[in-house]
């Protein structure tokens, strides 16, 4: 095994090496990013995050940030200027002529803890020359700071900085350049050289002056990172370049590079962006170029998840790096757990990985690999040339090289790259120090990652909690339901779906949107769904049941309103009645293949009005006949008004074959715009086969009740032809249901009797919601509550469900049962 410091005699080596690299620096001839290109030797050499120049301005009171590189100072809460006689790091080395250096433990309490969003990091500043020079303040965010090595390769450096006598504040491009350009960002007017405008092909008297002339020839996949550069409170971006596509009149884009920098506003002045703009394709693109670096710093600062990550890690190191394949690697509970394989084919990688890891994402014990144990022990990257001696799971991944980089994150160790070639290769310096280089980025960036993962699931799962598991089976119809989450973010929407049995065949569809996308419109949307569920539950009308969920959210006093469709569906009749509030209107699927948008009469949304009213407006629906009820991400996007999203559903779900609902849902989700929540639900009417025999009788409050009763009893099954033995029955339960209804409740009293194939069910109903309490023993002196029990002997189930404010008793008989 041969370790890289074994293989370039120990870290004595580096600070040699970035010699080299200075002196080839010096050798090469002046151009004006050297003093950028200089403090870019800073993030390879010496592992800093940034690297910045600060100079005496045109006020020699207050030290200016001359020039930068790293990551963005406002991760470290760093200033364009600091006073000249202050306290901090970069005023003392300037005033003092010697270094500075403070660590975590000093800058907790400090100005720059308190405005950085980074945490852990030291920081060290090197007087330019003699006091009054400037200095060269270096960041790094590796456990115990720079070391002694680091700091020899800064001191290099910082002898190597010429600073001009005044520098002024961020100071930009030259705009007399005919590469360079500067914007007022305030009006957008830019004074563009030249050759930029033959980059964007625009000729000088064809050009108007406006920014956004230029920015309508970028490729528009690309435009939202130009415009995160030119927008005016962006932050500093002297330490970071964007490369971008503009169109060309013939032939594929043109990759450009832009680098510039924020100018603060003065007295009289508004803030400029100034910079240049360069041809990518005619500058360097070896691995030697610390843009890598770079750019990969620019990748990784804007990745959300772990996958980002490794795309980002996989685009920077496997082409300069000429390698066959890159492993990505969590550290977790002592198990490595892969998370990015390129080339992600299994048969790319080691048997070992495909047979006793999982396939797709591999997964071992760190003690299974001795060798990558100590690689992440000793925190350092590690090379092993072709022929190295190394356990079958490594040695399969790089059999000409292997480099092994512990990504580590502050105490901790976030995980491992494997990077492999197959023929042998030779690890030149070059190469090295872009891996070390790249090493503590990528391992930053995963803990973050990993953190957003984390949050992510947990939206979805909290999202999942809310919504329904599974669909019921419905008598005569099949539905289908699908949600899709924004992609935009983290946070849990409030749109939702609902399909509720009811009583007598009787099916509720419920669609709907609680504003905003937080955990209170979540939270909102599980109380709107319950709510309505259970008024539904009840037996109240359509009307009620969505009037009722209109003041539950009033009373409870919360900013957020509510939308919702609710659709009670009668499956033995095929009617249904809509109620909508402020929703988009359902959309019917006729069985001759035409659709139809319900122009249904709404009322205003759910908790905006106390006395809203919410009209029914009625439906037929015949066999074959498909509803589809949406939220509005489907059919609304910043590019499509609602009409136009509504009459492109309505198309595509004529154009849909209803024989396969699920592939209906997946269809019309197709074209989704995923800047929003989409909930949808799809329902397929198709008629019950058997429809139950139905009669119903209003209980008179008079003396003979019971009798006549009865005898409605009789008639009604002598003519459904039930057998007498279940008629005897079926007339002992009518009598004690009727006699308890009228005897402990006032008001209405109806009867209603059904036969469903051979289940005969007969049900009262009156206006008390108290439910009849079965005794748990009578005695001999008793004079009731002998009713319940006897019903409970003669049939096969009995029970109680609430019915308008009231209740209905029922019980099934089933001949010969």
């Amino acid at each position: 095994m041969v370790s890289e410091g074994a293989a370039v005699s120990g870290t004595r080596a580096v600070p040699e090496r970035a010699k080299a690299a200075l002196e080839a620096l010096d050798a090469s001839p002046p151009t004006p990013d050297r003093l950028r290109r200089l403090l870019e030797q800073a993030l390879v050499f010496a592992a800093a995050s940034f690297a910045g120049v600060y100079a005496p301005g045109d006020d020699p009171a207050r030290l200016c940030l001359a020039e930068s590189a790293g990551l963005p100072r406002t991760l470290y809460g760093l200033r364009d200027t600091y006073p000249a006689d202050g306290t901090s790091p970069v005023a003392r080395a300037h005033r003092e002529g010697r270094p500075c250096r403070l660590g975590p433990e000093d800058l907790a309490g400090g100005p720059e803890a308190r405005r950085a969003p980074a945490a852990g990091f030291s920081v060290t500043a090197l007087p330019l020359g003699p006091p009054g020079g400037g200095c060269l303040l270096a960041v790094s965010e590796r456990p115990g700071g720079f070391g002694d090595t680091d700091r020899a390769c800064l001191e290099l450096i910082a002898g190597a900085v010429a600073v001009p006598t005044r520098a002024t504040p961020a100071a930009g491009a030259d705009r007399s350049a005919p590469d360079a350009f500067a914007l007022a960002t305030d009006t957008g007017r830019i004074e563009v050289g030249d050759e930029i405008l033959g980059l964007f092909g625009t000729a000088r008297d064809e050009f108007d002056g406006r920014v956004e002339t230029l920015l309508g020839r970028t490729v528009p996949e690309d435009l939202p990172a130009l415009m995160s550069v030119v927008e005016a409170d962006h932050m500093s971006i002297g330490d970071r370049e964007l490369e971008f596509r503009v169109l060309q009149p013939a032939g594929p884009p043109r990759w450009l590079r832009l680098r510039g920098r924020l100018l603060p506003a003065g007295e009289g002045r508004p803030p400029r962006l100034v910079g240049t703009v360069a041809d990518a394709s005619t500058l360097r693109s070896d691995v030697t170029d610390v843009a890598r670096v770079q750019r990969l710093a620019a990748a990784l600062a804007t990745a959300g998840t772990v996958k980002d990550v490794g795309r980002a890690v996989v685009a920077a190191l496997r082409e300069p790096l000429r390698a066959d394949r890159i492993a990505l690697a969590e550290l977790e509970n002592e198990r490595l757990v892969v998370t990015v394989l390129d080339p992600p084919e299994p048969e790319a990688w080691p048997e070992l990985w495909r047979g006793e890891w999982r396939t797709e994402w591999p997964d071992a014990p760190v003690r299974a690999m001795p060798t990558l144990a100590t690689a992440l022990r000793e925190s350092r990257a590690r090379i092993w040339p072709a022929g190295s001696t190394l356990e079958p799971a490594l040695a399969e991944v790089g059999p000409g090289g292997l480099a092994v980089l512990p990504l580590p994150a502050g105490s901790r160790m976030a995980g491992a790259c494997l990077i492999g070639w197959d023929r042998p290769h030779d690890f030149g310096p070059d190469e090295r120090a872009l891996l070390t280089a790249c090493a503590g980025l990528t391992g930053q960036a995963l803990v973050r990652a990993h953190a957003f993962d984390a949050e992510h699931e947990l939206v979805g799962m909290l999202q999942r909690t809310l919504l329904p598991r599974r669909l019921p089976r419905l008598p005569g119809a099949v539905a289908v339901a699908r949600y899709l989450p924004a992609t935009a973010g983290l946070e849990v929407g409030g749109d939702w779906y609902d399909v509720i049995p009811l009583a007598d065949n009787h099916v509720a569809l419920v669609i709907g949107d609680v504003q905003g996308h937080n955990a209170g419109a979540a939270t909102l949307m599980g109380q709107m769904r319950t709510a309505l569920r259970a008024y539904a539950a009840e037996g109240h009308p359509p009307d009620v049941v969505v009037a009722h969920a209109n003041r539950l959210l009033l009373d409870m006093e919360s900013d957020l309103f509510a939308t919702c469709v609710y659709v009670d569906v009668d499956m033995e009749q095929g009617t249904a009645w809509c109620v909508r509030a402020g929703h988009p209107q359902p959309v019917l699927r006729h069985p001759d293949g035409s659709a139809e948008i319900v122009h249904a009469e709404g009322g205003p949304p759910l908790g905006v009005l106390v006395q809203a009213e919410y009209p029914i407006t009625p439906l037929r629906l015949r066999p074959g006949t498909v509803i589809a009820l949406t939220t509005d991400g489907l059919v609304e996007s910043a590019g499509t008004d609602l009409d136009t999203g509504m009459d492109r559903l309505a198309r595509e779900l004529a154009a849909a074959d209803p024989g396969h609902l699920g592939l209906v849902a997946d269809a019309l989700l197709a074209g989704a715009h995923r800047g929003d929540d989409v909930a949808l639900l799809v329902m397929r009417y198709d008629g019950m086969a058997v429809r139950p025999l139905r009669e119903s009788w209003t209980v008179w409050r008079v003396p003979e009740a019971v009798r006549h009763a009865r005898r409605f009893t009789r008639r009604t099954l002598r003519a459904w032809g039930v057998p007498r033995d279940t008629l005897d029955a079926a007339l002992l339960v009518v009598s004690e249901l009727v006699t308890n209804a009228l005897v402990h409740t006032g008001g209405p009293v109806r009867l209603d009797l059904s036969l469903v194939g051979h289940r005969l069910r007969l049900a009262v109903a009156d206006s008390s919601p108290r439910s009849p309490v079965q005794p748990a023993g009578i005695g001999w002196e008793a004079t009731g509550g002998r009713g319940i029990l006897l019903v409970e002997a003669v049939s096969a189930a009995w029970g109680t469900i609430p019915v308008s404010g009231g209740k209905q008793v029922w019980a099934d008989l089933v001949p010969g049962g």
